[in-house]
């Protein structure tokens, strides 16, 4: 056959082909943009866990905490946050106080004088914060801002203690997987300890991806700096002592793994925090919950976590 005459009859051929070839598979679809408010992007993400860890300490006394938390993020960087968790450290502490003990710094001294029917009690930790974040080189970010701890309750007998909320500045620096951040506290008490504002917080916390894996190596180191400044807190038959709130100072750690499964994310991490039970007198209590135990020292913990 000549190849002239062939040439309609092979794009015929070719065509038909063509036609008879199954199609490409259709591109996945984008996922949708998130919701907006004021053009700030909503975000936010809800956790179940073994137990509440923060900067080493126990928020739950090793029982199982639910949290969740929403962001609101701007395209210039300025975000605004709100989180929520079950909490009874705070409770714990306070437990059973009275005026029986003659114990300087044990439960039942450091709430002196004791107020029948009164109590101190909180479950739940509400945390508001914002801030501006700033992208100022490939993988490198700044973060400044101001976060408020606050803490819903009763505080009919604080005694030596204080309202526990607290007010942080904070500013971090951020490389890829790795960041630093360092905080102060700006109220006049942390965490309800009496005259204790100005104590600081340096963080430098790792998540290390292995590869395309979806597993992540965690990793974290924490100092808490309270000053040397005294504490006129401590209450014995009526009279006011002074302790020195450096007690309340401690490293902290953490090491763990992560995994992404379905859009959840599983994390396994121990954490270990040099907290003091109690001072060298051993009467003045420090990290030494009303039942006895450290809230510190070394803690295993599990959490399931998904982001929306």
């Amino acid at each position: 056959m000549h190849l002239f005459r062939a040439l309609p009859l092979l794009a015929a051929m070719a065509a038909d082909l063509g036609a008879q070839s199954p199609a490409p598979p259709p591109a996945p679809a984008a996922p949708p943009p998130p919701p907006t408010v004021l053009g700030f992007a909503l975000g936010g993400s809800a956790a179940i866990g073994s137990q509440y860890i923060f900067r080493g300490l126990t928020q739950t006394d090793g029982k199982p905490t639910v949290q969740a938390e929403l962001d609101l993020v701007h395209p210039t960087g300025f975000y605004l946050s709100t989180s929520l968790s079950n909490i009874s450290w705070f409770t714990d502490q306070n437990a059973g106080i009275h005026s029986n003990s003659t114990s300087l710094g044990s439960p039942a001294a450091v709430g002196a004088p004791y107020l029948p029917g009164k109590e101190n009690s909180a479950s739940i930790e509400l945390d508001l914060f914002g801030g501006y974040k700033w992208g100022f080189a490939k993988d490198w970010t700044l973060d400044v801002g101001l976060y408020r701890y606050l803490y819903p309750g009763t505080y009919d007998n604080l005694g030596a203690y204080r309202n526990p909320s607290t007010t942080e500045a904070y500013l971090g620096l951020g490389y890829a997987w790795a960041s630093l951040k360092y905080s102060q506290v700006v109220s006049a008490n942390t965490f309800g300890v009496n005259n204790s504002g100005g104590t600081t917080y340096v963080d430098l916390s790792l998540a290390i991806p292995l590869g395309e894996s979806g597993w992540t190596v965690v990793a974290h180191g924490g100092k808490t700096t309270y000053s040397t400044k005294a504490n006129p807190g401590y209450f014995l038959n009526g009279s006011t002592l002074t302790g020195d709130n450096s007690l309340f100072s401690y490293t902290d750690y953490k090491l763990g793994i992560a995994k992404e499964i379905k859009g959840y994310t599983l994390t396994l991490a121990g954490t270990h925090a040099g907290t003091k039970s109690r001072a060298a007198d051993n009467d003045v209590t420090v990290y030494e919950n009303a039942f006895g135990r450290n809230i510190g020292q070394d803690r295993l913990a599990f959490s399931i976590t998904k982001a929306f």
